[in-house]
């Protein structure tokens, strides 16, 4: 298969997910998604409705002609196939979808390991390309038992999986990614809107991706009660259940321990300095120097995805964008694309 077939086809699922967020039809193919999507969310408990097709509008909008077009022209992709296994994290729709789409349109074969959180979805999309095309069927190869026979890896999963893999892996070419989260740096000039998009990078997915914002950064002399009042529109997360044992469990921890914490009702907003928080739980930490928060961000960058605020530091990003990174913007800052081309 042809480079431009491969876009093509690509470009072809983009246009079936616009279809389908859109509502523009209802037959077999629609219906089965249906199915699908109902069964995700009775096999993950953070797997919503609205959370998946948010995800899938994102590729819709993402698996396009010109951006695919634009996206290989930096690259030389004449290069002969390799087998590159891919290991995906379940802790939101589609994660390791970019992967997938590098390893494929860089003519790689994807040696595939699902996440048992969020296989229907990848099945229905690789099931999906496979009518469309039957030669697609040499592009991917899913696993059902032990993970063998590849050339290099692309891992994911939290701190100690990923140090797992380093170990299992170490004599193979490999990106190994461990856990990660993003921050926002906030400095009191935000606006209403802003912090309502803030709200928004917080909560989605129930906070559990890693460009999910967990950690705040305030002024000394913040109104940290009023970022809290833009944060009311997701009260309604406490309808998941997982989410509320979660809150409870935590809440309950730190009256036990005596720590002193915020309650919204439906997150706790604690003072730390440590980077990542639990599910539920928001950490916040006062500044008075930007030039030693500058400093305190570039000693913990091998934690931290994305930095949102108003171009406070550079190459922070835009309130309310983290879940849609552009194409080229990829995880932990390491090109797939350069990676899998140097082994090809």
């Amino acid at each position: 298969m042809k480079l431009n077939q491969r876009i093509n086809l690509l470009c072809e699922l983009g246009s079936f997910l616009q279809s389908y967020c859109d509502g523009e039809k209802k037959d077999e193919i629609t219906l089965k998604l249906d199915s699908v999507i109902l069964e995700s969310v009775s096999i993950n408990p953070f797997f919503q409705k609205e959370n998946i097709l948010y995800n899938l509008n994102y590729w819709a909008k993402t698996l396009k002609q010109g951006k695919l077009n634009s996206f290989v022209s930096k690259y030389d992709l004449n290069k002969k196939q390799i087998n590159v296994g891919i290991i995906m994290a379940g802790n939101i729709p589609l994660v390791g979808f970019h992967d997938f789409m590098c390893v494929f349109l860089s003519g790689n074969k994807s040696i595939i390991k699902l996440s048992s959180k969020d296989n229907k979805l990848f099945k229905f999309m690789f099931g999906f390309l496979k009518n469309l095309s039957p030669s697609f069927e040499k592009y991917i190869k899913i696993l059902n038992d032990r993970f063998r026979n590849f050339d290099a890896v692309i891992a994911t999963g939290n701190d100690l999986s990923a140090n797992q893999f380093k170990k299992y892996f170490k004599n193979i070419p490999n990106i190994i990614r461990n856990s990660r989260y993003s921050v926002t740096i906030l400095d009191g000039n935000e606006s209403n809107e802003d912090l309502k998009k803030l709200s928004f990078d917080i909560f989605m997915y129930y906070g559990l991706g890693c460009r999910n914002v967990s950690k705040i950064f305030i002024p000394t002399d913040y109104d940290i009660n009023h970022l809290i009042s833009h944060f009311t529109g997701w009260k309604n997360i406490l309808n998941n259940s997982t989410y509320y044992n979660n809150y409870i469990y935590y809440k309950t921890i730190f009256l036990m321990n005596r720590d002193k914490f915020l309650d919204t009702g439906f997150c706790i907003l604690k003072k730390s300095t440590k980077i990542g928080s639990p599910i539920s739980c928001i950490f916040y930490e006062h500044y008075s120097s930007l030039e030693q928060l500058k400093k305190n961000l570039k000693q913990n960058a091998d934690k931290i995805q994305c930095i949102v605020s108003n171009n406070i530091v550079e190459n922070s990003i835009e309130f309310g964008s983290t879940q849609s990174p552009s194409i080229d913007d990829y995880a932990d800052k390491i090109n797939t694309m350069e990676f899998l081309l140097k082994l090809s």
